[in-house]
């Protein structure tokens, strides 16, 4: 039963880490859409 518990905790850390990373990458695309956007416009 406590083997069990662990198991489902380290499955739902994982899964939030997977979840932050992709959030976090998300922004960092963001970001280089709008530099290239504003490189772009200044050409």
């Amino acid at each position: 039963m406590r083997a069990w518990a662990m198991l489902l905790i380290a499955g739902a850390v994982v899964l939030s880490g997977c979840n932050t990373i992709e959030g976090v990458g998300r922004d960092v695309q963001s970001v280089g859409n709008t530099v290239a956007k504003t490189a772009n416009g200044a050409k």
